[in-house]
């Protein structure tokens, strides 16, 4: 029981280091993404095949990870946000990014194509989840609190008035997207080395759709209220598995009542607080005011 607890939370700081990232695009620069799942595969392949194959240190392995999902993400974002494609455009543009990366990985020679790479180095623990987690959130606060974040809230609610403020808005999108992107691959890599076994299938667009709909439930202005959304959305499949299909009917009614009585999302533009839990704490437990 204890390990399949510690299973089901290490699965979700998992996907909290991805959705950390995207957060910070989507929620800040107002762009949605639909091939995050690329990114992810990216991180976890490259990370995967330097150890598998070279012997790479694990802990560099993650960092090459990492940073070849920034890379691609940098080379992917140039074109597409310079040409100014809109939120629709560019989710579509995203969408098809990351089916051509799963075609590519399932004919590479060296990804083994749909057998996937079985026998990956088990490092990924705990301890390595709840610390690389932390530096994500902590890494993602100090950017939207820095002069780059204010120019990308500026950018999220009318990027018209933004420019003619002086803001550059395709840096802005650019460094944020290099940013999630790199996230998503530190996220993939630590994927790999938990579950030893990786293989194209595992990265569809249902993998890029469960982050974004973590970031829209949790609050797109908020770094807090996707963390706690992501959580959510990965631990009530799996405390309901032996329900079978009733699982994903209640991940999918959760998701649909918080769209309605949320819709803001669960933290809207807030951060979770010491003050806010005292307040709730007083307005549920005590019956008082907050």
């Amino acid at each position: 029981m204890y390990q399949y607890i510690t299973g089901v939370i290490s699965l979700g700081l998992i996907y909290v280091i991805a959705t950390v990232g995207l957060s910070v695009f989507t929620g800040y620069t107002g762009l949605f993404s639909l091939g995050h799942a690329a990114f992810f595969a990216i991180g976890a392949y490259t990370a995967a095949i330097l150890t598998y194959f070279y012997g790479f240190n694990f802990y560099l392995a993650l960092a090459l990870g990492a940073a070849a999902g920034g890379l691609v993400g940098f080379l992917i974002g140039w074109p597409t946000l310079k040409a100014k494609l809109r939120t629709d455009y560019f989710a579509i543009a995203t969408l098809g990014f990351g089916e051509a990366i799963r075609v590519l990985l399932e004919n590479l020679p060296i990804t083994q194509g749909a057998r996937g790479l079985p026998g990956i180095r088990g490092e990924t623990t705990l301890p390595v989840l709840v610390v690389a987690a932390a530096l994500t959130i902590w890494l993602a606060w100090n950017l939207i609190h820095s002069r780059h974040g204010r120019a990308s809230i500026a950018i999220r609610e009318d990027f018209v008035a933004a420019e003619m403020m002086g803001v550059n808005v395709f840096m802005g999108r650019l460094r944020s997207l290099t940013f999630s992107a790199a996230s998503a691959g530190l996220a993939g890599g630590l994927f790999a080395h938990y579950f030893c076994f990786i293989q194209p299938s595992m990265f569809t667009s249902y993998m890029s759709t469960q982050m974004t709909a973590a970031v829209v439930a949790g609050g797109m202005g908020s770094i807090s209220g996707p963390v706690i959304a992501t959580l959510i959305f990965i631990g009530i499949p799996e405390a309901l598995r032996v329900a079978n299909i009733w699982r994903l009917v209640a991940y999918g009614l959760l998701l649909v009542l918080i769209m309605i009585y949320r819709p803001q999302g669960l933290m809207g533009y807030r951060e979770l607080s010491l003050d806010m839990i005292r307040g709730w704490y007083r307005r549920v437990l005590k019956g008082g005011k907050p």
